[in-house]
Parts: C-alpha cells; structure tokens; sequence
C-alpha cells in the first residue's frame, strides 16, 4: 500500500456517499492550492488529467 492510499482511503469512508459536482472539486483544489502552493504542479497535472479523460487524442 502506498502512503497516499491511506488517504484515498479516508476519502471514501467519509465522502464516499456525497455528490459533488466538477465546479465544487475545482473550488476544493484550488482551495487547496493556495494553502499548500508547493503542490500546484501536482494538482495541475492531476486537474489535467481528470479533464482529459475521455480524450481520445491524448494517449
């Protein structure tokens, strides 16, 4: 298990059940950035890639 498991993993006990839309997520990441601003390449790459899934031009 990775470290970062752990915490996917408390994601889905405690928010496994709500529903939340992209707009709120976006919010939440940015949020998330401004406090922790060393992690902004991360949660870019990752927005990006949540954006770009079902692009077919982007394999």
């Amino acid at each position: 298990m990775y470290f970062t498991d752990r915490g996917i993993e408390e994601l889905q006990k405690r928010r496994g059940d709500d529903e939340v839309t992209l707009e709120w997520l976006g919010d939440q990441l940015q949020a998330f950035v401004d406090t922790f601003p060393e992690f902004e390449t991360a949660i870019e790459r990752f927005a990006t890639w949540l954006a770009r899934l079902d692009d077919p031009d982007d394999d």
